[in-house]
């Protein structure tokens, strides 16, 4: 059976069709989504139906992104929601993650951002929650992350009360300069964390990777209160020899 369905508005109300051909996300597209958010499960990244994936095609300008409310276990590709990048539903018959609008707000101000992984992982939703940011304390850290892990701004009562998915898009730009090509990961205070990648396989790894290092440094932390963050110039050695024009760790292509 289809899952195609007329564009909606953000309020499911259905929008004129567009004129020519409508555009369709890559199949290879939607089955890489679909297997990244059984990753997070699999992965210990999200319990029950916490958290979502989304990647977007940037050709076409649409975003695959997962289905609220579905368990992992059961997702399937076809169950996966299309939408552009103005919220509506242009493929799929369930609504897409309530946390669409965060996704669609990196999408629209960082155009290098391919995909978005959002988790509720223990450690990592433990330092949002005491909104403080992720210390980096070793070169496991420094190896993906150029500095500690930051925390969003928190949003103020009318944020929250009107668009706040879309809010907490904004808040998340606004903790950065530019495109955050060294930082790929943020904690938004009291809910949990965020990553994004040039693809879905990389922000699932960032994912993974945060939550590890997450867990690092909070026991860090409890055996020394006192440990010193890693030295300025070993965090960007180590970062700068996986990453960037002069890295130099890894096999060439």
């Amino acid at each position: 059976m289809s899952t195609r369905r007329k564009p909606q508005t953000r309020t499911g109300q259905p929008t004129p069709a567009r004129r020519g051909a409508i555009a369709r996300v890559p199949a290879a597209l939607r089955k890489a989504v679909c297997r990244a958010n059984v990753e997070i499960a699999r992965r210990g990244l999200a319990l029950f139906t916490f958290g979502n994936a989304s990647a977007i095609d940037r050709a076409s300008g649409l975003v695959v992104i997962k289905p609220s409310g579905v368990p992992y276990a059961t997702l399937k590709p076809g169950d996966l929601v299309v939408t552009d990048l103005d919220g509506r539903v242009v493929e799929g018959a369930l609504r897409p993650s309530s946390d669409l609008a965060t996704h669609l707000e990196l999408y629209r101000r960082w155009p290098s951002v391919g995909a978005v992984v959002h988790t509720h992982s223990h450690f990592a939703t433990v330092w949002a929650q005491a909104q403080q940011e992720i210390p980096c304390y070793g070169t496991t850290h420094a190896d993906y992350f150029e500095g500690p892990v930051p925390v969003a701004r928190a949003l103020s009562a009318a944020e929250v009360a009107s668009d706040y998915e879309r809010n907490t898009g904004r808040a998340i730009v606004e903790r950065f300069d530019g495109e955050p090509n060294t930082m790929p990961a943020v904690l938004v205070p009291g809910h949990a964390s965020f990553v994004w990648g040039p693809t879905i396989e990389v922000a699932l790894e960032t994912a993974s990777i945060l939550e590890e290092v997450a867990r690092m440094a909070f026991h860090t932390a409890v055996l020394n209160p006192a440990t010193e963050p890693l030295a300025q110039t070993l965090l960007h050695k180590h970062f700068s020899r996986k990453h960037g024009p002069k890295a130099y760790y890894g096999q060439k292509g």
